[in-house]
């Protein structure tokens, strides 16, 4: 089977019977937060019954956290799962995406029998979203996916064009979904994020996730939210009832307490990236300017992605995001010591 995303340890470990340096996910290095450990360890005692399908506890202590209303959150199987809600329960006739971006937008909409017209961002632009953008918002059209910052660049919209275009959709009757998940890893989360933007905005709708800040990607847990209830009601509708585990619910609900995981993260992050992004370019690597806990890049060398494999180091090959294609490839930004050890290999490869 062919893999659309990175982080495949599985596959790794049935070829070489062992475990990579996975640089293919971005996900934080740090591990999974020893209180999030000890909070799924003591839900076991509970896993003989049906998790709450209505996430009530969760739902409150995420309520107390970003002072969104209860009613406002809807939780998920992970981010990928409340995409694929949305499509289902919108069935939206006209979409517009950003291109390159997260793959699972076009695949949910297709599901939905929508197929979505593409913005491409430019290179010569540093794959930016520009006020071009705006020329596309027109009335019939039903959805517009952003993911800030991108996924696989890294770059975020400027706040003032954000606001711009979340104006035009309302206007147009258009709803605009902003894929949130990375914006923790921003120098500054507070002042990029829409969340105050929820209330007298039904027409927008917040992706949030705890896989990639937490390290949960194998707890699979995150939320929507959306000032419109009745939409939030029809997209619990569109899938099965339990989509959250019981010990996913009490991941959560424990990691929003890690306020210490969360600074070390924030320092790693900050000292590592700069210094990832000029080892790259030391290496001849064309290097986007990201904001994320990862790095874009281009480099002619051919099989990268082999050559570092059979190193025991995974890379995210981009060649099969609309926009790119083959010489791009995604960093994950890790430990100063795995960092080392990615260049020192990409080094020997090129």
């Amino acid at each position: 089977m062919e893999l659309t995303h990175g982080g495949d340890w599985a596959g790794y470990a049935a070829q070489y019977g062992g475990m990579p340096l996975d640089f293919s996910a971005n996900v934080s290095p740090l591990g999974l937060p020893q209180g999030v450990r000890q909070a799924v360890a003591r839900a076991l005692d509970g896993a003989d019954r049906y998790p709450d399908p209505l996430c009530r506890a969760l739902r409150k202590k995420l309520s107390g956290t970003l002072g969104v209303p209860p009613q406002s959150i809807l939780c998920g199987n992970g981010a990928a799962d409340l995409i694929f809600r949305l499509a289902l329960a919108e069935k939206p006739k006209r979409a517009l995406v950003t291109a390159p971006t997260f793959a699972e937008y076009e695949q949910a909409l297709v599901v939905a029998g929508c197929t979505a017209d593409r913005f491409f961002l430019r290179e010569e632009e540093g794959f930016a979203v520009t006020e071009a953008l705006l020329e596309r918002i027109e009335p019939g059209l039903d959805i517009l996916f952003l993911c800030e910052p991108n996924n696989p660049t890294g770059r975020t919209t400027p706040r003032a064009l954000l606001l711009r275009i979340l104006e035009r959709c309302a206007a147009c009757g258009t709803r605009l979904v902003v894929d949130e998940c990375f914006n923790e890893f921003l120098d500054d989360p507070a002042a990029h994020t829409l969340l105050g933007e929820l209330e007298g905005h039904e027409n927008l709708l917040l992706l949030r996730a705890f896989t990639k800040w937490y390290a949960m990607a194998g707890v699979r847990l995150g939320y929507a939210l959306c000032a419109d209830g009745a939409l939030l009601e029809r997209m619990r509708a569109a899938g099965q009832p339990w989509a959250v585990s019981a010990l996913a619910q009490a991941a959560g609900e424990a990691a929003l307490e890690e306020t210490d995981y969360s600074a070390a993260l924030r320092a790693l992050v900050a000292a590592e990236r700069p210094r990832l992004s000029a080892g790259l370019a030391a290496l001849g690597c064309r290097v986007m300017p990201g904001e994320a806990n990862y790095l874009l890049f281009y480099h002619s060398g051919e099989q990268l992605v082999q050559r570092l494999r059979a190193r025991g180091v995974l890379l995210r090959g981009c060649a099969n995001y609309p926009g790119l294609g083959p010489g791009w490839y995604r960093a994950a930004v890790r430990t100063h010591s795995e960092n080392s050890a990615f260049l020192q290999a990409l080094g020997e490869v090129l």
